[in-house]
């Protein structure tokens, strides 16, 4: 799964990097969102790959989550034309949003079984999943990437 991070933190900083001149035009809400997920992906592999449970896991947790949070937050803003301007990505969002307290409290109450669990089902699901699904369709960070 860190590795998978990886590569779509690249897609995303090649895809970012190619539509560099279109950013002016991107509106803030899905800057932010952007902005937010970019550092839950780089957190990613840090936090999968390096020691658990000391301060440092403790802090970085600490931004992955609200990060992650953030992303699945402000991802109600941006709409689409199909039902009611959701699309069926924002059920990722939805459970994220109820997913990340979970992660938050395992962690906190020492459930690391749990919190494990959570970890890699989020960073599966909503990272990687949906990080999938913004580069087809013809989604912004698709045009870029494949442009």
């Amino acid at each position: 799964m860190a590795i998978a991070a990886l590569v779509l933190l690249g897609c995303v900083v090649i895809a970012v990097t190619k539509g560099a001149a279109d950013l002016p035009r991107v509106p803030a809400f899905v800057l932010l969102h952007l902005a937010t997920i970019t550092t839950a992906l780089a957190l990613t592999p840090v936090m999968l790959l390096r020691r658990r449970g000391d301060r440092t896991h403790r802090r970085l947790g600490t931004v992955w989550v609200l990060a992650m949070f953030a992303t699945a937050a402000l991802s109600f803003g941006i709409r689409t034309n199909q039902w009611g301007g959701f699309s069926p990505i924002h059920i990722l969002s939805v459970w994220t949003v109820i997913q990340v307290p979970i992660i938050w409290w395992t962690a906190r109450n020492h459930k690391i079984d749990r919190h494990r669990s959570a970890v890699r089902g989020m960073v599966f699901g909503a990272l990687l999943i949906a990080g999938f699904f913004t580069f087809p369709f013809d989604r912004m960070l698709g045009r870029w990437l494949f442009s």
